[in-house]
């Protein structure tokens, strides 16, 4: 009996060894719904004998509450101006850039903007701007060119309308429209944008979507909305009759970068999943699969060129540098603001 014990007490310890040995290094990341070739996860697994927790959010504020509440990821994917508002609050740390050698590639533009002004803590992923997707064979092009973003206000085109349900997008056409600054903290701009969208709302009554615009305007269920530019894309690519507008007046021009938290757990394996996400390969994988801009110009002059999987799809190839686009700020006044005024908007007060 006692040699029985001792034989099963050797077992134990042995197994317990075993799984010392087989247990993975693990790295939390937070991204995106559908922002990623997904095969990806698995290479980076096998690489690096590690074990990814990949979970998605579908806004900002919703991958927000989490992290202020304390959840613990390795790597976000944040939009320019919650980056901007985690690394105010000290909820990021800086990047050992020496440790991302891809990084090297990236863009000029996307760095040192103004979410991270001194380039410390960010490395841009993808990136666009909202513009208008249209049917060639119902819109007329030429009212696009003189009216811009006031075109959702034409009631020749009423019950004709997608419009993005967020508020920040909507406060940004209609600030737009009216020549101020998206990023304005005056009360009096803030209140005309608010009724110029209640005065769209009235006169063309669009239909307040989100991510299942994409399919529907594939589908050509309504000939005009409001759209990201990597959504327009695979729209373009689908539907020969679409194209995408960007108005004179400016847009958002917008990027989401990969950051890594305060309390990272996996700071060095966070480090190399960065740089393998900014490779060449994973890139192209990558904007191939979800059709928004690389961070990477070579791979954009891939994938734009002769017989890339976006050739001719102007959607791609974002608009850069034009004076009248902006990068969106944080503000939380103003942030409280445009919630409360949105509410009222799609409840026609």
């Amino acid at each position: 009996m006692k040699k029985i014990t001792i034989v099963f007490i050797a077992l134990l310890a042995l197994a317990g060894c075993a799984n010392k040995d087989t247990t993975k290094q693990e790295l939390r990341v937070y991204n995106w719904g559908s922002y990623i070739d997904e095969s990806l996860i698995t290479e980076f697994e096998k690489e690096f004998d590690a074990k990814v927790i990949y979970d998605k959010f579908d806004s900002n504020e919703a991958m927000y509450i989490k992290v202020a509440s304390e959840d613990s990821y390795d790597v976000l994917y944040p939009t320019d101006y919650m980056i901007e508002r985690l690394r105010v609050e000290d909820r990021l740390q800086k990047l050992d850039y020496s440790k991302i050698p891809n990084y090297t590639a990236t863009l000029d533009s996307l760095k040192g903007r103004a979410m991270d002004p001194a380039a410390e803590y960010t490395a841009g992923y993808f990136w666009g701007n909202v513009g208008i997707v249209y049917d060639k064979t119902k819109i007329s092009l030429t009212d696009l060119e003189q009216q811009g973003w006031n075109i959702f206000k034409n009631e020749t085109y009423k019950d004709q309308i997608f419009f993005l349900d967020s508020e920040r997008d909507a406060f940004m056409v209609a600030l737009k429209a009216l020549g101020y600054s998206m990023n304005t903290t005056s009360e009096t701009e803030l209140q005309e944008a608010f009724n110029w969208l209640k005065d769209m709302n009235q006169k063309t009554r669009p239909v307040y979507i989100r991510d299942e615009m994409i399919d529907s305007m594939v589908s050509g269920v309504k000939p005009i909305g409001t759209m990201y530019s990597g959504d327009a894309t695979y729209v373009l690519s689908e539907n020969e009759n679409m194209a995408f507008y960007v108005p004179t007046q400016g847009t958002n021009s917008w990027m989401d970068a990969m950051v890594i938290t305060k309390n990272a757990k996996n700071v060095d394996l966070a480090h190399e999943w960065i740089n393998f996400i900014l490779s060449k390969e994973s890139q192209q994988r990558i904007t191939e699969e979800i059709g928004y801009t690389s961070a990477r110009q070579d791979v954009i002059d891939i994938v734009t060129g002769t017989g890339g999987a976006f050739n001719g799809i102007d959607s791609y190839e974002t608009r850069q540098n034009y004076n009248l686009d902006e990068n969106y700020r944080f503000d939380d006044v103003t942030r409280v603001t445009m919630a409360d005024y949105w509410v009222k908007v799609k409840s026609n007060g």
